[in-house]
């Protein structure tokens, strides 16, 4: 039976005591809030450290989602790429991390070159709705803010990982990448599982808003929901951030839109 899954890639801002007002812990609220009200099916956080990652664990189980994930560093601390799922809809059969690098299987492992000193990640859960027929493939990663050539080449690592894994996908993520950036043309002209891929979010504009400081033309798309399942693209959203007393939600807009799985 085809089912409609609500999909949201959610860049959470790791916690910076610099933020002021809109350090984390201020905007733990706005979180649970925007989770509670939305209701996605499937989440792809991004910037979640240890602290935050125990949190998000312990604060969404009530809500009926299960977090998993690692940091990224060589002692699996640090930020992470976590996913949460609804549990009640789903089974968890695998899940898999990977460092984005030439030895993927090596915790903290970088691809050198113009990457920046941070380690990268993508992570891959094969899920399957209860619902549907057979299980889908849902990725989620955070490419190097730095390195065009490591943002390349990270891009290409993941979609040679689902062309191997020979299931239809979701990936979600924050690219650091515009959608004319070669690490993003190269996903939506792909086919790794031999369908075509779609941008779920190819009509949204900017997604990094910086705490409500840039104006909309100075917001960049770096958040994308890509599938190789129906999609449609005018249906994708990004949630509305103002602000409440100061506090923004993240400063990144979060990103949702919907997908249907056999």
């Amino acid at each position: 039976m085809a089912t409609e899954l609500k999909v949201c890639t959610f860049n959470l801002r790791v916690r910076v005591e610099n933020d002021g007002i809109n350090v984390f812990d201020n905007r733990k609220p706005r979180v649970i809030e925007t989770i509670q009200s939305e209701a996605p099916d499937l989440i792809g956080f991004q910037e979640a450290n240890s602290d935050m990652r125990a949190w998000l664990t312990e604060a969404l189980a009530p809500l009926g989602y299960t977090v998993i994930g690692c940091g990224r560093q060589s002692d699996y601390t640090g930020e992470s790429n976590s996913i949460a799922y609804r549990r009640d809809r789903f089974d968890l059969i695998s899940f898999d991390t990977n460092w984005l690098s030439a030895t993927p299987g090596v915790p903290g492992s970088r691809f050198g070159g113009d990457q920046s000193s941070c380690p990268r990640i993508f992570v891959a859960a094969t899920l399957k709705h209860r619902d549907a027929a057979s299980p889908f493939l849902f990725v989620n990663t955070h490419l190097d803010h730095k390195g065009p050539m490591a943002k390349l080449l990270g891009a290409t690592q993941i979609l040679q990982y689902i062309s191997c894994k020979g299931l239809p996908f979701i990936l979600t993520g924050d690219t650091n990448a515009i959608p004319e950036d070669l690490s993003m043309t190269m996903i939506t002209a792909a086919s790794p599982c031999g369908k075509p891929v779609t941008d779920v979010t190819a009509t949204l504009d900017g997604t990094f808003h910086n705490f409500g400081k840039y104006a909309p033309e100075q917001q960049r798309k770096i958040d994308y929901i890509f599938t190789d399942m129906p999609a449609d693209p005018t249906r994708s959203y990004k949630l509305a951030d103002e602000g409440v007393d100061g506090v923004y939600i993240s400063d990144h807009f979060v990103v949702f839109g919907y997908i249907t799985v056999a």
